[in-house]
């Protein structure tokens, strides 16, 4: 018996129906200890945390990168730090003195260099291939550097952005 032909419908046209967008999130540790970043990360079904920091280092007991990769690797969360993604220091100098359209402007230059730019190329291979978190020590997105790249990367993937 023979098959019926099928019409070919038109393509959907993607800007009206996007495909549903994988999540990035993103996480502060400031106010936070290191079991509870890590549990959050678990709960929300990160794989990798992304450490955005230019320093990785800190104070607050298990946020250093030695540390926090053991203790994410630990819990099945894989670690990558790419530090040409972090605030560059006159940055955070500015963020810390509460001039947050100075540290912007800092940013989105050192963001137009080849370093920063090919950083954000690997970062843009990590999050569509892997649910991940963008981490910084900032707990408000709203004033630190990750909502920038995470807003750059959303641009370029279409995920949508959740700060844990």
């Amino acid at each position: 018996m023979p098959r019926p032909s099928i019409t070919p419908h038109a393509p959907f046209p993607m800007e009206k129906y996007p495909m549903p967008a994988k999540v990035l999130f993103t996480a502060g540790y400031e106010g936070r200890v290191q079991d509870e970043l890590l549990d959050g990360l678990v709960a929300a079904g990160a794989r990798v945390l992304l450490d955005i920091r230019a320093v990785p280092l800190s104070r607050k007991p298990g946020f250093s990168k030695r540390m926090l990769a053991a203790s994410a690797e630990a819990r099945g969360i894989r670690y990558v730090h790419l530090q040409p993604l972090g605030t560059p220091k006159p940055g955070r100098d500015a963020a810390r003195s509460g001039r947050a359209a100075e540290m912007e402007r800092i940013f989105a230059a050192h963001m137009a260099t080849q370093p920063a730019l090919a950083a954000l190329a690997a970062a843009r291979d990590i999050v569509t291939s892997t649910p991940t978190c963008l981490l910084c020590f900032e707990r408000d997105p709203h004033f630190c550097h990750r909502r920038i790249v995470a807003d750059m990367l959303s641009a370029q993937t279409r995920q949508a952005i959740e700060h844990l």
